[in-house]
């Protein structure tokens, strides 16, 4: 039998990591343990993964490897206390915003290894991407462990642990600012009477297509704006009002404002 593998809360980007690490064989089904105080959420995951599911925290991580934190922020306090003590050797991941690893030492307790992950919302469709932090007695294994794990699902970047507030908003929070964008360019579809389903399509393309040129290409983004931005063309139009509107200034701003809110959110 694999090493135990435990995941307290059942949600979406807990199924993502879990559905990721059985398909690439990072861990196996047997020795895979959700908790969820929600048994309708419980049956569904063991019908779709056949692992093991409880609604007991304390007696899931008993003799686990490695306990994936997949609680919202605010239940974290209570989530932790009746495990404090238990499972010291196990290596404890947290996928919490704001919810720094000396928080999470404290609350555990001993001497456990503890490292942070800020995941995006990607990681559903297998296209995330990650920010991982050590905490303070994580060792350069755990962080390798659970980059190889999260890369199950997308792609992983190793930061220092006060660089996880510029990953909360370039990357955690990122997708909304890309919807933000395609929301504002359908709705200017729609304006000119597009249907909104080809709206739709001719927008969504776009975006995925211009990731994947700059991604391929490995150009700058200014660059390849300015290979399709013609002195008085359709895109200098564009880009001419976008500035005089404070797009990109707003975009940056908004950026800035959500790595300080997760400043916020972790008390400093």
């Amino acid at each position: 039998m694999s090493k135990k593998t435990v995941f307290i809360g059942g949600g979406n980007m807990a199924e993502a990591l879990l559905s990721g690490m059985l398909s690439a064989g990072v861990v196996e089904a047997d020795a895979v343990v959700v908790t969820d105080i929600r048994e309708e959420r419980l049956s569904e995951l063991r019908e779709a993964y056949g692992i093991q599911t409880s609604t007991n925290n304390t007696e899931a991580v008993a003799g686990a490897t490695e306990i994936w934190l997949c609680v919202k922020p605010q239940q974290m306090a209570d989530v932790l206390s009746p495990l404090k003590g238990l499972a010291d050797s196990a290596r404890w991941v947290s996928i919490a915003a704001g919810v720094t690893a000396s928080t999470l030492e404290a609350a555990l307790g001993g001497e456990v290894r503890v490292v942070r992950v800020m995941p995006n919302t990607p990681a559903l469709v297998k296209c995330g991407v990650a920010g991982v932090a050590a905490g303070s007695r994580a060792n350069a294994e755990d962080v390798q462990s659970v980059k190889t794990a999260l890369e199950c699902v997308g792609k992983a970047v190793v930061v220092e642990e006060p660089d996880l507030h510029a990953v909360t908003a370039l990357s955690g929070s990122g997708p909304a600012y890309v919807f933000y964008l395609i929301e504002s360019m359908m709705a200017a579809g729609e304006k000119m009477g597009m249907d909104p389903e080809v709206s739709r399509e001719l927008v969504l393309q776009t975006v995925i297509g211009a990731g994947k040129l700059m991604e391929e290409t490995g150009l700058a983004a200014d660059e390849l704006r300015n290979r399709v931005t013609s002195k008085g063309g359709t895109t200098f139009a564009a880009t001419e009002c976008f500035d005089a509107m404070g797009v990109g200034a707003g975009l940056t701003a908004g950026t800035l404002a959500a790595a300080a809110r997760s400043k916020e959110l972790a008390g400093e």
